[in-house]
């Protein structure tokens, strides 16, 4: 097919119905992994702009007294990918298996951002707070398309 076809309302129609479908709740749970994944590392670049942050990092290697060694990073790209790899699958894996593993795996990040509650209530800073709530709003949200989905199928 040439790309001057693409314009062409017929070829459109043709591509679009033989095409695959893929449901409007896997596209939005999908988009709202990419969110949460989006604000988590908008807090993180944030927090590294904060009064000495960055230069205690490089000083000494450490952020908020944590080190930054070689097994925290990988736990650190385990989390960073983890999203990435549910937004992906949301748009692959088949219904039943595609709802139960966004419900637990949402419920599991949800559990694990309650872990840091204590920390931003001690030190609240309003940008923390925001990026916060606006994680657990996609994650909510996340679990309730995926609850929600098992109407539809």
């Amino acid at each position: 097919m040439k790309f001057y076809m693409l314009w062409d309302h017929r070829c459109l129609k043709h591509c679009y119905e033989g095409g695959e479908n893929l449901e409007d709740w896997k596209i939005k749970i999908s988009v709202l992994w990419l969110f949460d994944e989006v604000a988590g590392l908008g807090a993180v670049i944030l927090m590294l702009l904060e009064k000495d942050v960055l230069a205690e990092l490089v000083e000494y290697g450490t952020i908020e007294g944590m080190e930054m060694s070689p097994e925290y990073l990988l736990v650190g790209a385990i989390f960073i990918l983890i999203p990435l790899v549910m937004a992906f699958l949301t748009l692959t894996l088949k219904d039943s298996t595609n709802r139960w593993a966004n419900i637990i795996v949402g419920i599991v990040w949800i559990g694990l951002g309650l872990t840091d509650l204590p920390k931003y209530l001690a030190e609240p800073s309003a940008y923390a707070m925001l990026m916060m709530l606006a994680g657990w709003v996609a994650l909510v949200l996340i679990v309730w398309y995926a609850w929600k989905s098992k109407k539809k199928a």
